[in-house]
């Protein structure tokens, strides 16, 4: 049963996160979050980081990752592939749709009017990280890990900035963040 779950939910985040992976965070949060309970908020945030810093997409991440914890190597192979389905099948039809259909107008209004959705649904992704990330659980201010902040500002001075690379930047944070752990907790 919990294979046809595992299978099912990441089949919907499959069929509905367009835009890619950071469109998806909010249904992937939905579901393995919220409506499941089979990660915490906290666990969530780590995915996340675990599939950003990991090859391949998002989606096909958390839910390699999900179903590994969930069901084992079954579960990941399960939850991956209900994952990977509905995006093959609608690649393989519209791509034979934008070939035959490409010059009409109307398909280029749709897929410009699609744009500031999949802004609104990264912006929001964002946003609930970095609440999670700095412990803003309904804005208190007594639970800010400031320590998170200040590596988030570096980071962004870094990246934005002095345009460093992208890959040492996670590993500096990597390392800021443990040897705060290791000096504080």
């Amino acid at each position: 049963m919990i294979y046809l779950k595992l299978f099912i939910s990441f089949l919907k985040i499959g069929a509905f996160s367009f835009g890619g992976g950071y469109a998806a965070m909010p249904i992937i949060q939905s579901e393995v979050v919220d409506a499941y309970h089979w990660l915490t908020p906290e666990e969530f945030t780590d995915l996340i980081t675990i599939s950003q810093m990991t090859p391949g997409p998002i989606a096909v991440n958390s839910a390699t990752f999900v179903g590994i914890r969930i069901g084992g190597i079954p579960g990941a192979i399960v939850a991956t592939l209900g994952c990977i389905l509905p995006s093959s099948v609608l690649l393989i039809f519209l791509s034979w749709m934008y070939m035959k259909y490409k010059k009409l107008t109307i398909l280029q209004t749709i897929l410009s009017v699609l744009r500031p959705a999949v802004v609104v649904l990264i912006a929001i992704s964002g946003i609930k990280i970095l609440q999670s990330a700095f412990g803003l659980n309904g804005f208190k201010i007594d639970d800010i890990r400031l320590h998170m902040v200040f590596i988030f500002g570096i980071s962004l001075v870094l990246l934005v900035k002095y345009n460093k690379n992208p890959i040492s930047v996670i590993l500096l944070s990597g390392i800021l963040n443990l040897f705060y752990n290791i000096l504080f907790k």
